[in-house]
């Protein structure tokens, strides 16, 4: 086959490549050629592109396949001690449905139990899985998404494997992940809603966070006081007038810088009740204190502060 021809119909024959006309060698200009899977130029040797893998799933079935595809395999979570690669014994049926007789339940009966014993390989394991239950636990109680889950069991395997545990209980670290996994992600929830439901108390979240924050370098960005509103508005059901008010003086006294070192929930409280008594809704500072976990002088504070720096007139 010439040269011409293997322009015309881009594949090679003889060699079993195909050229691509449309790409050129970022080094040199020259041509490139795809061949088992690689990308390379055919002057310089420069491999462009290699081992290209297929990210999407894969699907296995024996028959039905277009009514009963099923994955091959659970995904990997952060959220299982064993990344959910564990082993699940059935107990009265096997995989067809089918009831099992008494000695074949006996049997894995048996097999239960050593799979238990079997479990965990060290005592650093056993933590692990323990601390995985707790911020499952932890997420569940708040609300939060299953991607707030692994960003917090993430963060906890971190703190683990840096040896962080040593001298502090697994709660404590348990409760710091979640309360971190929130700070570096877009969810809010304040410290004190995390230790209502934690079994540590406050000053333990505190610290398992400010532990990992310092030692593990944590990305975690300050919390503005708009983010905090519409979950304030709801569970006080304020109307949308008075959340869409609030959320523009909260944004602007954070751009403004006046909201740096106060609580961003106190703020957002604040903003609430001025932007209620703008319009015309009956709310007093002790109920707004009381879901935003705060006081009703943090409220007044806030309260004074936007009316002293003259934002809510000037909007």
């Amino acid at each position: 086959m010439s040269q011409r021809d293997v322009y015309q119909t881009g594949f090679d024959e003889q060699v079993g490549r195909t050229i691509d006309d449309n790409a050129s060698c970022p080094e040199c200009d020259g041509s490139i050629v795809v061949e088992s899977g690689e990308r390379r130029c055919s002057d310089c040797s420069l491999v462009i592109e290699d081992s290209r893998i297929d990210h999407g799933p894969e699907w296995r079935t024996f028959q039905n396949e277009e009514t009963t595809r099923s994955r091959t395999g659970a995904p990997l979570t952060q959220a299982r001690h064993d990344r959910g690669l564990s082993t699940k014994i059935g107990r009265k049926q096997d995989g067809n449905g089918n009831t099992l007789s008494g000695k074949k339940r006996s049997q894995l009966g048996r097999l239960r139990r050593e799979n238990t014993r079997g479990r965990f390989k060290s005592k650093k394991e056993r933590n692990l899985a323990e601390a995985c239950t707790e911020i499952n636990r932890l997420t569940s109680a708040l609300d939060l998404p299953s991607a707030a889950l692994e960003r917090a069991s993430k963060i906890f395997r971190k703190a683990h494997e840096a040896d962080l545990l040593m001298g502090r209980s697994i709660e404590t670290i348990a409760s710091g992940s979640v309360y971190a996994a929130v700070r570096c992600g877009t969810w809010t929830r304040t410290i004190e809603e995390i230790a209502e439901v934690s079994r540590v108390s406050k000053a333990k979240v505190e610290l398992g966070y400010q532990v990992m924050n310092v030692e593990l370098e944590l990305e975690a960005k300050p919390q503005s006081p708009q983010e905090f509103v519409p979950q304030l508005s709801s569970k006080l059901e304020l109307s949308n007038q008075v959340e869409r008010r609030a959320v523009t003086l909260a944004k602007e006294v954070f751009e403004t810088g006046l909201a740096s070192g106060r609580k961003p929930s106190g703020v957002a409280a604040g903003c609430l009740y001025h932007a209620a008594r703008e319009c015309g809704e009956d709310l007093t500072q002790s109920e707004v204190a009381s879901v935003a976990n705060t006081t009703p002088v943090t409220v007044r504070s806030s309260w004074n502060l936007l009316t002293n720096s003259g934002i809510a007139e000037s909007m």
